[in-house]
């Protein structure tokens, strides 16, 4: 894929089921943005051993060890540190997708109560009117949950739902979280050429 923009994104990972998502999304986002710029939360470190068997703290963790290759161009931040650069609406981003979106999360994006630097970097995003990307995953939905999303989406955030589609007759998982993650790629503005579109001819 080919870098075709110079832009920064902010990525949020947090502790919801579906960490393979962000790690695909972070496997292709450097080669097609300036910057990328990524917190994970220590809920989503918690789930990034459970689901994808990386044990690794927040302090060790790179783009290597998670992506199994390295990019100049991935930066991390410590959860904890509300000091850094992306809890500042002086640094100038694109904008920013929380990929999975724990339904905490959500709850302290939609009230405006930040606890950590994923919270925080969400704030100061919808603060200053760029874009914000949700992707929620969570099942059954509670009325809380609910009214959490459409708060946001008031706001002017997308909500993606971690909700894979099989009209592309996916051959593997690998394809399905292609698919998905190509949908989150759109909602992002994002350009890019990881799935093929529905009815387009095969190249």
């Amino acid at each position: 894929m080919k870098q075709q923009s110079e832009q920064r994104w902010v990525v949020g990972v947090t502790g919801a089921s579906g960490v393979r998502y962000a790690v695909r999304l972070l496997q292709v986002l450097p080669e097609l943005v300036g910057e990328v710029h990524v917190v994970f939360s220590e809920a989503a470190l918690r789930v990034l051993n459970d689901e994808e068997g990386v044990a690794v703290s927040g302090a060790a963790l790179s783009y290597e060890k998670l992506c199994g290759a390295e990019a100049s161009n991935v930066f991390f931040y410590n959860p904890r540190d509300i000091g850094a650069r992306i809890a500042s609406g002086s640094m100038l981003t694109a904008g920013m997708v929380v990929i999975p979106c724990s339904m905490s999360t959500l709850g302290a994006i939609a009230h405006g109560i930040p606890t950590h630097l994923v919270h925080r970097a969400a704030d100061v995003t919808m603060k200053e009117g760029r874009k914000l990307v949700v992707v929620p995953r969570e099942t059954p939905l509670s009325q809380i949950h609910l009214k959490n999303l459409l708060t946001l989406s008031q706001c002017g955030v997308t909500v993606v739902p971690a909700m894979p589609g099989f009209y592309s007759r996916p051959k593997s998982v690998e394809e399905l979280v292609d698919q998905f993650v190509m949908k989150v790629l759109d909602a992002m503005g994002v350009e890019h050429s990881l799935g093929r579109r529905w009815k387009e001819p095969e190249k």
